[in-house]
């Protein structure tokens, strides 16, 4: 089912896990899209590699999503070549785990930079593209730590929060332009994200979780394409929580 044919999308942290699954998911029901990637060389080419059956509907652009000046110039020539944007989904995203005294400062602000800043550039630097054809989905990723708090997650749980309060007051701005601006939750999902979690949490984690398991990223994929389709239109600043009961 060709859902998204002839929509263009931008999705950021767009290689891996969760941004790979939405990515990939987008392209399969007909969208053409420009994933962004933060660095990652060897997942960037896995990915071109993998979806080469779309040819020219998938892009993959380097791209630091914290910095205002580059993030401007990637959508100029967006613009330059699209004229109109439909889907923005803002995935990218980076943990720097440490309790709250013994945290760096650099930790604290780049987390924040990536994951709350990078939101803010990408969805200001969209709204252009969409305003000119008034109509345009914006998702935010953002996380159940937004609200719960992990002991050693501080600057996360904070950006992921922002991120909240960043789509519920541009929900507001831009909805009589026919935009929606939602968010998707996630809660534990298997990603590379949790790579670096001892057994031992990974047990605890799961028992957290009333569905006894953790998600899968095209479980989540599922809800960012229902909230970015025409079927989602009286849908605007929601949370949508796709976190087994957790």
């Amino acid at each position: 089912m060709l859902e998204f044919e002839g929509k263009k999308a931008v999705v950021t942290g767009a290689t891996r896990g969760i941004g790979r699954a939405i990515t990939e998911a987008l392209l399969e029901r007909g969208a053409t899209v420009a994933g962004i990637y933060g660095g990652n060389q060897e997942a960037a080419e896995g990915m071109a590699g993998d979806n080469s059956r779309y040819g020219e509907r998938l892009r993959l652009v380097l791209l630091d999503v914290a910095d205002y000046a580059a993030a401007a110039a990637f959508y100029a020539g967006l613009e330059a070549e699209w004229d109109t944007l439909d889907i923005l989904v803002n995935n990218a995203g980076i943990r720097r785990d440490a309790v709250l005294a013994m945290m760096r400062e650099e930790a604290w602000r780049r987390v924040l930079d990536v994951n709350l800043t990078g939101g803010f550039n990408m969805a200001k630097l969209a709204l252009p593209l969409m305003l000119k054809q008034k109509y345009g989905r914006i998702v935010f990723i953002t996380s159940p730590m937004g609200h719960l708090g992990f002991a050693g997650q501080a600057n996360y749980a904070a950006s992921k929060a922002g991120q909240i309060g960043l789509m519920k007051s541009l929900s507001k701005e831009v909805a009589k332009r026919r935009i929606t601006v939602n968010s998707v939750s996630p809660g534990f999902i298997a990603t590379e994200l949790l790579d670096d979690l001892s057994e031992v949490q990974v047990k605890e984690y799961r028992k957290m979780v009333p569905a006894n398991r953790f998600g899968a990223p095209a479980e989540v994929a599922e809800a960012v394409l229902f909230l970015a389709g025409d079927r989602a239109a009286y849908i605007n600043g929601a949370v949508l929580e796709v976190t087994g009961g957790l």
